[in-house]
């Protein structure tokens, strides 16, 4: 449950990657907060049941299966949300994947994968939720960028690279839209307790928490609040940032 307070009662969102983890629990949070959200994400079946999670929380959700880097059908789900709903108030770009290698190791789709999903797709829905948005005058888009974008992470040279455009990305897109009310961040987390960092098995995690000052990894809902706060009023002045959530480890 979120631990910020807002009201986001009449507004649509959009959240990608929402079948689970981080993009779940944002889905959660804007629910809560009030917002109407399209849940988005390639997982037709698991993405129908997160939904469903959202509905019983007392949520409005709907799910929209879409692969982001089909351009087409990124176009498609933007049109379909505008018609049901008759507006866009906030996009949150969460989806993305890793597909962790040394760089003499690393295969052309390994790399091809990573920054399609996490770069393409991150362009191809800000593009298209930029249009409605212009229309209304206002808007928060909202993308998951990465410690490792700001940092390097060694093994993670294709996940570093996309979530560093990202970042570049989101800077460049808030000076093109802040003249049309439109604020564009980003969130960098660090290691939070997902499905994706439980991979890295227990020794390293160990690890990792030895190098966090607050000593713990974060929790999804640590970032989902971020997200929250900078998709509300509370954040009408803040733009092209960088939101760091992670425990003091990039400090």
């Amino acid at each position: 449950m979120s631990r910020i307070s807002t009201d986001l009662s009449g507004q649509v969102a959009i959240v990608t990657g929402a079948a689970r983890g981080l993009g779940l629990s944002v889905a959660h949070s804007l629910a809560g907060a009030g917002a109407k959200v399209a849940m988005v994400d390639v997982n037709a079946e698991q993405l129908g049941e997160a939904a469903d999670k959202v509905r019983a929380a007392g949520g409005a959700a709907e799910s929209f299966p879409c692969d982001v880097t089909d351009s087409a059908r990124v176009n498609q789900v933007v049109e379909e949300v505008v018609g049901k709903w008759q507006r866009l108030d906030i996009l949150v770009n969460n989806a993305g994947i890793t597909r962790d290698t040394l760089i003499m190791r690393m295969k052309d789709d390994q790399w091809d994968a990573v920054i399609g999903i996490n770069l393409r797709g991150t362009f191809l829905f800000t593009r298209a939720a930029a249009r409605p948005m212009m229309k209304g005058q206002r808007g928060r888009i909202i993308n998951m960028a990465s410690v490792s974008g700001l940092t390097g992470n060694p093994g993670q040279a294709n996940y570093s690279a996309s979530k560093a455009g990202v970042i570049g990305l989101t800077r460049t897109v808030a000076k093109e839209l802040a003249g049309r009310n439109i604020t564009v961040n980003a969130v960098a987390p660090g290691f939070i307790a997902t499905e994706m960092t439980a991979a890295l098995g227990e020794e390293i995690l160990e690890q990792v928490k030895a190098r966090i000052p607050l000593g713990r990894m974060g929790e999804p809902q640590d970032v989902a609040d971020a997200v929250l706060f900078l998709a509300s009023d509370a954040a009408a002045f803040i733009t092209g940032h960088v939101l760091t959530v992670d425990g003091g480890l990039t400090a």
